[in-house]
């Protein structure tokens, strides 16, 4: 008989460890898209093209930030077998569900707004498609890739992850070429500093990008296909899961967005150009770095918009039904929210300006997911063992404080003209 030697054990200990999580792997990478929508793309770009290296650190508190909310409503959805909204329905009045409905709704829309735009853009930008037929083919393959989880969310999981694989090898090749100074990339990594005043609105902008309120909301639903077990154990059992689920999907996320605003500074910033438009950026990397560089640009933002789109709209009917009840039809809604984009496409408004106000509309939007996300995790009625600890709690009120701090600051800055 073989000996059983401790290498071998750790070996099988190692290999049911990678296959028990990829069992619970796939919620945090459906969230994960959120944080990689179009909207990253338009606030890295500008952040990368105006101030070169200096915003990448908001980059990395954002994702912390991002991590530590996307763990609680985990944990919400976990512990209560209810995603937010359901349990705001049970926890506040009606009417301060309607106001938290509308809110939300409002984020849903601005989320809607950049990830039609992004798609329809890099159908443009690849295909030379006209912008109103690559609307319409937007809406046709989100239609297509949220009908497909009625054969379950496995699936749906799988052709998410596929697409931010493909969004990561994109910007993995544009890393490799652009040769970014490293140096300086780890230095405002670690060390925070806003440029000027102009810098808060990119800077709330990329806060808005990075930690999305919808995906907050849809992250405690997704759970709910692997949340069968009854026992605490088995819940504990799941949130550990489920914690390894979002570190590695959140910092792929943060790996991404680093890699826009790193690029763009190795390229346009280095060479004093100022990036006005997606389009822009797509038509300037090709005399830069050659047109292999434009095109990974293009599939990376088509990528990133036909996912996204997708799960924006898993996104809004948990939003919709959770909080005040109403079930309407997937397409129907779907069909709503793609008239803020076409209307902006038919308009001919700049997609850049709209995605970056955008995403300043979801950093305003942010608390009123938050604030209600910590009272309940808080609240040992509700979630029992899983009740925050005092360091959580801590941690909660910093998180608040900071996302409404720079609201502030960047309100203050816009009422006086300096933003």
């Amino acid at each position: 008989m073989r000996e059983f030697t401790p290498y071998r054990r750790n070996k099988l200990y190692s290999s049911i460890g990678f296959k028990k999580f990829l069992q619970y792997a796939g919620p945090a990478f459906i969230v994960s898209v959120a944080y990689v929508d179009p909207g990253n793309f338009a606030t890295n770009i500008s952040g990368g093209s105006l101030f070169g290296y200096k915003l990448i650190w908001v980059i990395l508190w954002s994702n912390v930030i991002a991590i530590f909310l996307q763990i609680q409503s985990a944990k919400l959805g976990i512990a209560t077998g209810r995603n937010l909204p359901e349990m705001c329905s049970v926890m506040f009045s009606r009417k301060w569900n309607w106001f938290l409905w509308i809110m939300a709704e409002l984020a849903a829309m601005a989320t809607d707004l950049a990830e039609f735009l992004g798609a329809t853009l890099g159908l443009y930008l690849l295909f030379k498609i006209p912008m109103g037929y690559a609307a319409l083919l937007t809406g046709v393959v989100t239609f297509v890739i949220v009908y497909v989880e009625k054969y379950g969310q496995k699936l749906v999981e799988l052709i998410i992850s596929t697409l931010v694989g493909i969004i990561s090898l994109a910007y993995a090749f544009e890393l490799f070429i652009a040769k970014p100074d490293w140096g300086r990339v780890f230095y405002h990594t670690m060390v925070p500093s806003i440029p000027n005043k102009d810098a808060m609105l990119i800077a709330v902008g990329v806060l808005g990008a990075t930690v999305m309120p919808h995906v907050i909301y849809l992250h405690s639903q997704l759970v709910q296909y692997r949340n069968n077990e009854g026992c605490e154990e088995a819940k504990k059992e799941h949130l550990r899961m489920e914690k390894i689920d979002i570190f590695v999907a959140m910092n792929v996320a943060f790996i991404i967005n680093a890699a826009i605003l790193i690029v763009s500074a190795a390229v346009f910033y280095k060479n004093g150009i100022v990036i006005e438009s997606i389009e822009e950026a797509h038509k300037t990397l090709e005399p830069l770095l050659g047109t292999l560089s434009s095109w990974a640009f293009g599939i990376a933002l088509l990528a990133s918009g036909f996912s996204s789109s997708a799960v924006g709209t898993m996104a809004g009917q948990t939003i919709m039904k959770g909080f005040v009840g109403f079930n309407v039809p997937l397409n129907l809604r779907r069909l709503i929210t793609m008239i803020p984009a076409i209307t902006i496409i038919i308009l001919g408004i700049d997609p850049l300006k709209s995605l970056i106000i955008s995403q300043v509309v979801l950093s305003f939007e942010l608390p009123m997911a938050i604030i209600p996300l910590l009272l309940i995790t808080s609240n040992r009625k509700f979630m029992g063992e899983f009740t925050n600890t005092f360091l959580e709690k801590t941690a909660g009120i910093l998180v608040a404080f900071f996302v409404i701090g720079l609201n502030i600051l960047l309100l203050y800055f816009t009422l006086n003209g300096s933003a």
